[in-house]
């Protein structure tokens, strides 16, 4: 838990994520990443100089099978309110429109439905569990199937809901992340999505995880390069202030 903790404040810091008096709306779609960030927050929370409340938001996606039940449990145990969502992208994305490539339409009204409904609670932020592989994989999929150079940000501020989202779990590997779920036995929600592990992004974590057993290291020179690179929002405070210090 330290371990993680602190690479989890590293990077809060490294990106001034968190401020006095946030209220951080942390998405939880009760896989093992979402959880963890919840967890982590929420012992984060104990001793951050900056003070910040938290509160745990699930879309139910209109899939009969999933049960967060256990997962409103882990909340009320965090003491951090829990707000389930009802939505109908299931049946929009799958029944409605029949996409053939329903990822991306699916994201767009997750994300949309999630930030309405942060700002309908009155939070400022919202939290969500993109870790270390995650910013690798975009950036390999846009430069592979896009042609260009891009990726999230770890802070991104949306003018038009005044939202600022956070990625805090950005320094930790996703084998790490699976390894601490299992250990503090995370109540993970299966996904029966009929199009998981179908999808370009599966094929990119297949090719990185290929070629990093041909070139140990690799994911760090690509993350190091993300850090280092012109991508707006990616070089961290401290090294920015440092550049600065240097041109002066």
């Amino acid at each position: 838990m330290q371990k993680l903790l602190s690479l989890v404040r590293r990077c809060v810091d490294d990106y001034g994520m968190l401020r006095e008096g946030d209220c951080v709306a942390v998405g939880v779609s009760g896989g093992k990443d979402s959880l963890a960030l919840l967890r982590l927050l929420a012992e984060l929370k104990r001793f951050y100089p900056a003070a910040f409340s938290l509160t745990a938001i699930t879309l139910d996606m209109g899939y009969e099978t999933m049960d967060f039940s256990l997962v409103s449990a882990l909340c009320e145990r965090l003491n951090i309110p829990y707000v389930i969502r009802p939505t109908q992208i299931r049946e929009i994305v799958f029944d409605i429109r029949q996409e053939e490539n329903p990822c991306s339409l699916c994201a767009k009204l997750r994300r949309g439905i999630l930030n309405e409904e942060a700002v309908r609670l009155g939070c400022n932020k919202v939290a969500l569990g993109h870790h270390y592989d995650d910013a690798i994989e975009t950036f390999a999929l846009s430069l592979i199937y896009e042609g260009r150079l891009s990726c999230f940000r770890p802070v991104t501020y949306l003018d038009r809901t005044g939202l600022t989202i956070i990625r805090p779990l950005l320094y930790l590997h996703e084998k790490t992340i699976a390894n601490f779920a299992c250990r503090q036995q995370l109540p993970v929600v299966f996904n029966p999505c009929p199009a998981d592990k179908d999808t370009k992004r599966e094929e990119i974590k297949r090719l990185l995880y290929e070629m990093e057993g041909r070139y140990p290291g690799l994911k760090d020179h690509i993350f190091g390069g993300l850090q280092h690179s012109p991508l707006p929002g990616w070089m961290p405070e401290r090294n920015a202030e440092k550049e600065n210090s240097a041109s002066e």
